[in-house]
């Protein structure tokens, strides 16, 4: 090749990636999918609510203001993950979705990450609970920015353990979230001085507890772990009251307790429950003053629950960066990076670094329900016990098996 020849190539080239970059930098179109569980046992901490903190979300972001298009669009995984990943496929093929959030159910989770990796999306799950998704199933396209179960075995897990709760018996709701659950769970009873003594796995959404509960009571373990969400917690604990339980000296553990769950309850139910959270609506002035807009926006008036406030603040973060990118590449794994790379805050969670294993890092919570006497009104449900730091909610880096950790 000539000297000229060469020099029009190089020409060439740096003029469409001039073109090619112009035209990355001129589109501000984003489409976002809100994919949850819209009708069943995990719709109240979900659901429309879900959908309603994303517009939120979009709303504060300020970029509809500076000419950006983005379209919220909303899907019933129903639990399933070959429905989520139908969704999600569809989605993403026939209506451009850049960005999948939500996901309560981590085997839905699970596969809908894999569809991410596949089809260079952004996931921000906010619902799946499961830690695999910033450990053995990490990818570069997955971010799990609210909890996860190694925060909650560390926190209730840990405290109920050291206070004296030193034998266990698990009702595991049998799936990957419940699997997770008590397998972080139990290695931290036993790192604490515990015995787990059994347990038992129950079908997901089931009605009746009574066989599993029964088998909780035979095993006189001190704490009866609840290793489940939603609905199935809440009639396992209705149940548990009717059995007896706590009146008999067991006292039970709710792993994942919300507040939404906590209201379906009521106080005089729920009350002495221990359980850990990253956001409680009235923990400052940040989260009670986007709650209460939050309220105003959802057609039952609720509280919001942290999956609920963990979309906004995501979604918040994940249009921060398609700002800082100057337009939207439609490449999720870029902007997986890009949202590392510049720091997270928000009126909600605060500040705090997103890892190179997508766990975005919060301090979390270990809250008690209050007595009926104690609410000072409605929703005033929790009372903190103690403040679980930052550094203590995640799974250290050191011990992680992402993939992408290098180590």
């Amino acid at each position: 090749m000539t000297t000229f020849a060469r020099r029009s190539a190089a020409l060439l080239a740096c003029a469409a990636f001039g073109f090619a970059s112009s035209a990355y930098a001129q589109d501000k179109t984003v489409t976002i999918g809100v994919l949850n569980d819209m009708s069943s046992l995990y719709a109240d901490i979900g659901g429309p609510g879900s959908v309603a903190a994303v517009k939120m979300a979009v709303e504060d972001s300020g970029l509809l203001a500076k000419g950006w298009k983005i379209e919220v669009l909303s899907g019933d995984h129903q639990n399933k993950p070959d429905v989520g990943v139908n969704i999600a496929r569809q989605w993403i093929d026939t209506q451009k979705v850049d960005m999948i959030t939500d996901t309560p159910n981590s085997g839905v989770a699970l596969a809908v990450s894999n569809v991410a990796k596949e089809k260079n999306v952004v996931l921000l799950n906010n619902g799946g609970a499961t830690a695999d998704l910033t450990g053995k199933a990490c990818n570069a396209n997955t971010i799990s920015y609210t909890y996860d179960t190694y925060m909650l075995a560390n926190g209730t897990g840990k405290a109920l353990t050291k206070a004296g709760g030193d034998t266990w018996f698990f009702l595991t709701a049998d799936y990957a979230f419940g699997a997770a659950l008590e397998r972080d769970t139990s290695a931290v009873v036993t790192a604490n001085g515990g015995k787990v003594l059994g347990g038992v796995k129950h079908p997901l959404n089931t009605s009746d507890f009574s066989s599993f509960l029964l088998q909780a009571q035979n095993s006189k373990a001190k704490i009866v772990g609840l290793a489940n969400a939603g609905g199935d917690t809440t009639n396992s604990i209705k149940q548990a009251a009717e059995f007896g339980i706590v009146e008999g000296g067991q006292k039970l553990a709710a792993l994942l307790l919300f507040i939404n769950d906590v209201h379906s309850l009521g106080l005089k139910t729920a009350h002495g429950l221990t359980f850990t959270e990253s956001f409680y609506w009235d923990l400052n002035d940040g989260t009670r003053a986007w709650s209460k807009r939050f309220q105003e926006k959802v057609s039952n008036h609720a509280m919001p629950s942290m999956t609920q406030a963990g979309n906004y603040a995501g979604v918040i973060h994940y249009l921060k960066a398609l700002e800082a990118l100057g337009g939207n590449p439609h490449d999720g794994a870029k902007v997986v990076a890009k949202m590392k790379e510049i720091p997270t805050d928000d009126p909600l969670f605060g500040k705090g670094p997103l890892r190179e294993d997508g766990r975005r890092i919060i301090p979390a919570y270990l809250f008690e329900v209050k007595k009926p006497e104690e609410s000072k009104g409605p929703w005033d449900y929790y009372k903190l016990v103690a403040n679980i730091p930052a550094e203590d909610a995640a799974r250290p880096l050191k011990d992680s098996d992402c993939p992408l950790v290098k180590k």
